[in-house]
């Protein structure tokens, strides 16, 4: 996705750690014995490259090139394998059950609600039955929400840049946790968590954490 591609190469992502859920995600997955773990949306390998570091055989998907190409170079400079392929979240290149794991952090939510629901819906078809989805969405607590041109209900796109991100012109979609609920009705929610965070300009960060496994 160009826009992505020229976020990525002007250094406008801000987010280079890996998310803090990554060390806990890890021991659960040894926990549960799994191998194959999808990072969907793995941008430029912040989340991909630490699983691949844990021993997971670690795939990400991104539509950004330039995403993927600063993945492997990250995965090149840790020593480890990661495999990366071009693709559209609506519509995974893998077969059905191809993962024990599947993780979509910060990325899930820049779409349409429709976007967001075919995205789910592929989530559930490539993980193997017993599989873990942890995926995030964004709240109506946000400090983006209503900020754009709205296109639907609780979905906007910025018409400048709020927070130095770069994303102006991508769609944000906000949802309630009844919401979130739906749209992930097809799995057993295991937990389902409210991460809030304020930046250094006091800008509140607002987040719906979902870990669910599918039945």
């Amino acid at each position: 996705m160009k826009a992505w591609d020229e976020i990525f190469r002007s250094g406008g992502f801000p987010l280079e750690e890996p998310h803090r859920s990554i060390a806990w995600l890890c021991d659960l997955f040894k926990k549960r014995t799994f191998r194959r773990v999808c990072d969907l949306g793995c941008g430029t390998g912040r989340n991909l490259v630490p699983l691949a570091s844990n021993g997971f055989e670690a795939h990400g998907i991104d539509l950004s090139a330039e995403g993927l190409r600063r993945s492997r170079r990250r995965a090149g400079d840790a020593g480890t394998w990661v495999g990366l392929v071009r693709g559209d979240m609506k519509k995974i290149p893998y077969a059905s059950g191809s993962f024990d794991a599947v993780i979509c952090i910060y990325a899930i939510y820049q779409g349409t609600l429709r976007d967001i629901e075919e995205a789910v819906s592929e989530i559930h078809r490539v993980l193997r039955r017993g599989g873990l989805a942890y995926v995030t969405f964004q709240t109506l607590r946000s400090h983006k929400y209503g900020q754009g041109r709205k296109i639907e209900d609780r979905t906007f796109v910025q018409d400048h840049d709020i927070d130095c991100s770069h994303e102006t012109g991508i769609p944000h979609h906000f949802s309630s946790e009844d919401e979130v609920r739906r749209i992930m009705r097809a799995f057993r929610i295991v937990e389902l968590e409210l991460e809030e965070f304020r930046n250094g300009d006091g800008v509140r960060h607002s987040h719906w954490q979902v870990l669910a496994e599918k039945g």
